[in-house]
């Protein structure tokens, strides 16, 4: 039920409803990684399968989309490959980003990520580094997540100029293992804002430690909320020993993509 909601405020907030739909077909196949029919597809989405037919046929024209006339089933196609080259290259924060997601990966034995933010809607994981340790969580680039969970988004609540009474009922909307008391949650917010990176101990995921650190691309002069963030991930006591070092190491390294990316 989580992918319907979504669709129907886009469709009915979009000046263009049929784009509204395409995109939600192409993260849905994105997110599944296997082929899907056209029937499954409508039931996910909500869509009239016609309507869900129409928008497929259009997204196979373009190459976005592949048809198995064997299986009759849908997948996406190598053109959303093209697209993603051409935003990758354009992208100066991945460049800048991978080096410092490699060596603080390396350092502390962990995973770590590069995120852009869009607003309190979702985060997008666009660059990623693994120690190579045996045992560590992983995440694919591409992969959604909602804007307020974790440790990103305390950044983004601390950072991005909302009032807390707004943004308590996404927060109420949220899914974590283990979720954390809102005035508790609000300290913590407080505590990234002050410091300029904020800690998740176990709530998302529990047994999980993720330290986050927000990123400006225009600059903070700007007035805007972070347009990034980078993001390490620990499995149980890992992190926990060294959490000062990591956290100094992260919020340093953000400030200083930050002053690159602001030229």
């Amino acid at each position: 039920m989580s992918q319907i909601a979504p669709l129907e405020d886009a469709v009915r907030a979009s000046k263009a409803p049929a784009i509204a739909r395409a995109a939600a077909v192409l993260r849905l196949l994105g997110k599944r990684g296997t082929p899907m029919g056209v029937q499954a597809i409508a039931r996910e989405l909500n869509l009239v399968p016609s309507t869900c037919l129409y928008a497929l046929r259009a997204l196979v024209a373009e190459d976005l989309v592949a048809f198995d006339a064997d299986t009759k089933r849908y997948a996406l196609d190598a053109g959303v490959l093209t697209l993603a080259r051409a935003w990758l290259r354009r992208d100066q924060f991945n460049d800048l980003a991978q080096p410092i997601l490699d060596r603080v990966a390396r350092e502390f034995g962990l995973t770590t990520l590069g995120v852009q933010i869009f607003g309190l809607d979702h985060i997008i994981v666009t660059a990623m580094s693994q120690s190579g340790q045996n045992f560590q969580l992983s995440t694919q680039v591409g992969s959604r997540f909602p804007a307020l969970v974790s440790a990103t988004g305390r950044c983004i609540a601390a950072f991005g100029g909302y009032e807390l009474a707004d943004l308590k009922p996404r927060f109420e909307t949220l899914r974590w293992d283990e979720a954390p008391f809102w005035d508790d949650w609000c300290a913590q917010v407080a505590e990234a804002r002050a410091n300029e990176v904020a800690v998740d101990a176990g709530h998302y995921i529990s047994g999980v430690t993720v330290v986050a650190a927000p990123v400006w691309k225009s600059g903070r002069e700007a007035g805007r909320g972070p347009s990034h963030a980078l993001v390490a991930i620990g499995i149980g006591g890992a992190p926990r020993s060294e959490l000062p070092r990591l956290k100094e190491a992260l919020a340093a390294a953000a400030r200083s993509l930050s002053e690159q990316l602001a030229g």
